[in-house]
């Protein structure tokens, strides 16, 4: 499997099968799957955690990226699994948002800037 290759419904298919081949899908409801996506992005964070920006570039070419990889997947597992149980359309989700997005950060006034919408002028 690559990124060029498989879809999101694929993704959405190949988690919701090993979960049912383990009888797990009893324990995952919105609370506790939201709860596992956020407890995996924290444990994202914690190889940043009092790192400078050239350490974490650092990490990326170390053996620590594997780990990383790990966890990104474990978030995108549980954001896979929370979208096929409640059938969230991941695309059509994000264009939605980004569509929204777009509104409240137009190209004209956030085009390199780093601030929030409501600084924008």
């Amino acid at each position: 499997m690559n990124d060029n290759k498989t879809t999101i419904k694929e993704l959405k298919d190949l988690v919701h099968e090993f979960n049912m081949e383990r009888d797990w899908d009893q324990f995952h409801n919105a609370k506790d799957l939201a709860i596992a996506i956020s407890v995996e992005a924290a444990e994202i964070l914690e190889h940043f955690i009092y790192k400078t920006n050239t350490e974490v570039d650092e990490l990326f070419r170390s053996k620590k990226r594997e780990e990383i990889e790990d966890e990104v997947a474990d978030v995108l597992w549980g954001t896979l699994m929370l979208a096929e149980k409640y059938d969230i359309d991941l695309a059509k989700a994000l264009g939605k948002k980004m569509e929204k997005t777009a509104q409240k950060y137009p190209v004209d006034k956030a085009k390199g800037s780093n601030k929030k919408y409501t600084e924008l002028k």
